[in-house]
Parts: C-alpha cells; structure tokens; sequence
C-alpha cells in the first residue's frame, strides 16, 4: 500500500496484522480522489487548504493521501491499539507530524471539534449502521457544518439513510463509495436510501 499522488507519491504505508483493519486499497484511493479532481462539485481546488478528518482511520490512507494531494491539516479518530500504532507509523513515514493529529476515540462518542472540517472520510467496518451513527454523533459534537463534503465507503449491499442529495455513488468490489454535502438536502422524489 503506497500513496498514489500529491507530495508523497509513492511513499509506502503499512498495514496492522490481522483481519481487524480493511485498508482502502491503492486502486479504490486512485479512483476517489481522481473522482474528486475532476468532479464538477469538487475539482482540483477541493483540498486545497482543506481541514480534514479521517473517521474509522485505520491505516490513515485517506487522510495521508489528502494532506499528500494539499489538504492544511487532517484529524484521524482511530481506538484500535494495532491501527493506531501502524497510523502514527505512517504519519511518521509522511513526516506529516505538523500537519496530522490523532484522536484515540469511538467515532460514535466523539469529543467537541476545534472546528469543523471540510472533506470528511468515513471507512467503518461494513454492516454495522456505524455511517449514520458516527455522522450523528460528529454533527452533534460541531466536526460538520452546511457544505462540508462526506466520503463514506459502505458494503456493496448496505443501505445507507442519510437525508441528502448524493453527489456520487461508485461501485468497487465489495464496498461502494457514496459522496454528498453535509446539509444539502434531498430533491423532492430522490430515494431515500441506497
């Protein structure tokens, strides 16, 4: 696993031991930011300066690959002790020290944010409804605000309730990557779930 673009082109990530962790590959991390690039609802400048956070982090690929590609800062909130050995590692292999903070907690209990982010990343393990929980609980503790752009990646089978009009909605294997604004709501007559 390796950083695909950006500033750390190449550098190599590790992975914990185990089944615990299901790092986002290479590929699936090329075809989101590229999807981001290029987007008309994103583009180029998305992560430009962009405060970050990088839920459920496990390895911190996406936050890593955004600070990578010109994100200011990226927060990851990771409680596996495994994963969160292998993220500092990788922190430390980006030297990103100064620009990444780690936030040893549940997603669903999160703490109070200094401030909201920009692009938020959500990877949990699949099947578990922890998309709607953790965005619940990150709204509640002030981690969104209106605009802020949420990546959530999600069992190919899972149907996800979020009451906002999808930007995107990708197939890869078996998960599926939906994007959309945090407080644009649903078209009149859009579905409600995935």
């Amino acid at each position: 696993m390796r950083i695909v673009a950006g500033a750390w082109r190449g550098r190599m990530l590790r992975a914990p031991d185990g089944q615990t962790t299901r790092p986002t590959s290479d590929r699936l991390r090329q075809a989101l930011f590229d999807m981001l690039a290029h987007a008309p609802w994103a583009g180029h400048g998305v992560l430009d300066g962009a405060r970050v956070l990088d839920a459920f982090a496990g390895t911190g690929a996406l936050g890593l690959e955004a600070l990578s590609r010109g994100a200011a800062e990226a927060v990851f909130m990771e409680r596996d002790r495994a994963a969160l050995a292998t993220l500092s590692a990788n922190i430390a292999a980006c030297r990103a020290e100064q620009r990444a903070r780690i936030l040893r907690c549940d997603v669903t209990a999160p703490q109070r944010a200094p401030a909201p982010c920009d692009v938020m990343f959500l990877d949990p393990p699949y099947a578990r409804g922890l998309v709607e929980a953790g965005l619940a609980a990150l709204d509640k503790t002030g981690w969104l605000r209106d605009g802020t752009l949420v990546v959530a990646e999600v069992a190919s089978g899972d149907v996800l309730a979020i009451d906002a009009e999808r930007l995107a909605e990708r197939q890869h294997g078996a998960g599926r990557l939906v994007i959309w604004r945090h407080g644009a709501s649903r078209p009149a007559g859009s579905l409600t779930g995935l």
